[in-house]
């Protein structure tokens, strides 16, 4: 068309644009939008917008189109909010403050976009605007919004608001479905997740078993995973994939059934993926088993071998076993191959401000103070039957410095300093956790809700906790 000497407009741009299959070819397009001028045009951004985001996921490029729109209207809005809501979730939420400020009135799709982003945040007060916006704005009963404030609220630790919102609507899709089935798997309600298994009034896909096979994971139901797991193929005709052969090997190898685990990975029908390997080895770790866990890390490494996963794995369960000397060689490999083990942090909400927490607090203002009431509470724990588990410390070095390396992990600083700032008794404390919550941390929180009459929430990497009255809602069994 170009070499024939034919003009375009913007609807051939746009057009082209949306065929873009590359990154270099995008890049071209770019350039000629800036050439002629269509890239200040919000339809012609917008487009550009959506493919670098989709091959790249380079927030920085995505919001320079964007910042080029001389006048945005809501899709431009719309397109750049998608394009970060996974990267930059709260970029998302004060573009959609921004576009509202500007007098754009948000549609459904801006208010699911605005919603999935504020499902990351360590509270549900964002989420709660928004439902309130959403129900103001007569979108009260739009099945895809609800759907989005259930997976919103399940994942800001609130499954109770999940359930009410699922209860009241008056169409329930597939994705409604999943959606509660998946909230009830990550507060450990695995009897509640079942009853809505059983109450689906529309055939389940592949997402629905993933969420109720987790579900029985995170509870214990190894009979009830295994028959629904050989129901998906020979009732529902959907052959297990990869996310499902990893919930049933977490299933399997949770409750202790390490053979059984092992012999279902030798008999998939496709190589195992990290995630499956990970859910063996943890599940070695839990239970002390050396010789399987030694198969499953070095399958880990050979998939993964810059992941610090394995290595961390393989060198607690050592430490778990009193096996100090092996410990010793796996870090040291670790280290010797370059690989640092990701970082413990813990973030708390407290009035405006997310606070975030490292290994003993260095980075935070006010943690001498929160050390020195660290100090007292644990001493109120001991005298409730509270020992901490030294058998965690990667370091062969005696008990009392083993005591002060437990003190100093994040989550139990976050919870600390919440208990500090919290203005209420009845405040329900929420900390969010990038990595598994420890052994000792939890028997720590646990008690800490009995001794604070507290409810605390912790969302680690696998689940949700609701820690009240001395107990968690895992049962201990996570």
């Amino acid at each position: 068309m170009r070499r024939c000497s034919v003009e375009f407009d913007r609807a051939t741009l746009i057009s082209v644009i949306s065929s873009c299959s590359s990154i270099p070819e995008c890049c071209q397009l770019h350039s000629l939008c800036i050439k002629s001028s269509f890239v200040s045009e919000a339809e012609v951004a917008t487009a550009l917008v959506k493919v670098y985001a989709s091959h790249s996921g380079d927030f920085q490029v995505c919001y320079e189109v964007f910042s080029s729109v001389t006048k945005h209207d809501l899709m431009s809005w719309t397109g750049i909010m998608t394009a970060c809501c996974e990267q930059e979730p709260t970029e998302v939420v004060f573009m959609f403050c921004q576009l509202r400020r500007e007098g754009f009135k948000p549609d459904r799709h801006a208010l699911s976009i605005a919603v999935k982003a504020s499902a990351g945040f360590a509270t549900e007060r964002n989420c709660m605007a928004l439902h309130l916006l959403i129900i103001k704005s007569g979108y009260g009963n739009d099945t895809v919004l609800c759907n989005a404030l259930i997976h919103a609220y399940a994942r800001c630790g609130n499954h109770k608001l999940a359930v009410c919102i699922f209860d009241q609507m008056e169409f329930h899709d597939r994705v409604s479905w999943n959606s509660i089935i998946k909230a009830y798997a990550a507060h450990g309600k695995g009897k509640e997740a079942l009853n809505a298994f059983q109450c689906m009034d529309v055939p389940p896909d592949s997402a629905t078993f993933v969420g109720i096979l987790t579900a029985c994971s995170h509870c214990g139901y190894v009979n009830e995973g295994r028959h629904i797991f050989n129901q998906m193929s020979k009732v529902y005709g959907i052959e297990p994939q990869l996310d499902h052969f990893a919930c049933m090997v977490d299933i399997l190898a949770r409750a202790g059934e390490l053979l059984e685990a092992e012999e279902l990975i030798n008999q998939m029908p496709m190589e195992p993926d990290p995630v499956v390997w990970s859910a063996l080895l943890g599940a070695c770790r839990k239970h002390g088993e050396t010789n399987i866990g030694r198969k499953a890390a070095q399958k880990l490494l050979e998939l993964e071998p810059r992941n610090s996963v394995g290595f961390v794995i393989m060198s607690n369960l050592y430490c778990a076993t009193r096996s100090f000397g092996d410990a010793a060689f796996v870090r040291k490999g670790m280290k010797e191959c370059g690989v640092k083990k990701e970082p413990g942090l813990s973030w708390i909400e407290v009035g405006d401000y997310v606070h975030e927490f490292s290994v003993g607090g260095h980075r935070h203002p006010h943690r001498e103070e929160i050390l020195v009431e660290l100090r007292r509470l644990v001493i109120k724990l001991k005298e409730m039957g509270y020992v901490a588990d030294t058998r965690l410390v990667l370091h062969e070095i005696d008990e009392e410095h083993k005591e002060e390396h437990l003190l100093n992990h994040s989550e139990k600083m976050a919870v600390v300093f919440g208990l500090m700032n919290s203005s209420s008794n009845w405040d329900c404390l929420k900390i969010m956790k990038n990595i598994r919550i420890c052994e000792d941390c939890h028997n720590f929180i646990k008690l800490t809700s009995k001794y604070a009459g507290r409810e605390i929430v912790v969302r680690d990497s696998n689940r949700f906790h609701h820690f009240t009255d001395g107990t968690c809602s895992c049962g201990d069994y996570w």
